[in-house]
């Protein structure tokens, strides 16, 4: 079976959400090894598969190119890019290292009461995956909100911005497709979250530096 085979297939109806729905489809698919790394990926094909026009396809590659997860070859369509390496993940959590913690003390210090309250639920969808069959997918999801949050909390969308703009969990998530770690990840987000909501900026940064210290120590063992 090809990996295009495996893809979901939608009914028609709702053509407005067309190039949402093929944009979460093959990025999912990347992100679990459905498309390993240097997959080629046949646009046409796709079309066909999803039983619609090659605009939406087009859209949705273009996202993926954009996200780091696929590359554009002259003449000859798109191709999965390769897998993060050990010197390419240790850049990657330095330069999470040098943003995130100073984020998360500035997000107890100028944090809302909306902030907290949305910290405290994102952190409870977070402990509902653990034990989900789709363990791993829910807390990709997860993760990606928790840090937002804390960005958005700190007041700061030049920071925000360029954090986002490096696409990290999409990539480490995907080095790592596994759900060994949900709940120290969890456990680890709750810390995070608790600072903030207390205004409490040092301890928010020690949870910080800690989870993301420890995120990279796990992928290092992955990548070894």
């Amino acid at each position: 079976m090809s990996a295009i085979d495996q893809l979901p297939s939608f009914s028609a109806g709702a053509r407005t959400m067309l190039g949402d729905e093929v944009y979460g489809a093959l990025q999912q698919s990347i992100l679990e090894g459905t498309f390993p790394p240097d997959a080629r990926i046949n646009a046409g094909e796709l079309a066909r598969h999803f039983d619609v026009s090659p605009t939406p396809v087009r859209e949705a590659l273009a996202r993926l190119e954009s996200d780091g997860l696929v590359e554009k070859l002259p003449l000859r369509g798109y191709r999965t890019t390769e897998l993060l390496d050990r010197r390419g993940l240790e850049e990657l959590f330095e330069l999470r290292l040098l943003l995130e913690p100073g984020t998360a003390a500035n997000a107890a210090a100028r944090r809302s009461s909306a902030d907290v309250a949305e910290l405290s639920k994102e952190v409870t969808t977070g402990r509902s995956a653990i034990g989900d069959a789709n363990a791993y997918r829910l807390l990709s999801q997860h993760d990606v909100r928790l840090h937002d949050l804390v960005f958005r909390a700190a007041r700061n969308e030049t920071v925000r911005l360029a954090y986002t703009r490096t696409h990290c969990h999409l990539h480490t998530f995907r080095l790592a497709y596994t759900g060994a770690y949900v709940t120290d990840t969890v456990d680890e987000h709750a810390a995070v979250a608790e600072a903030i909501s207390a205004g409490d900026p040092d301890a928010a940064a020690t949870a910080m530096r800690t989870h993301i210290e420890r995120s990279r120590d796990r992928l290092l063992q992955v990548i070894d």
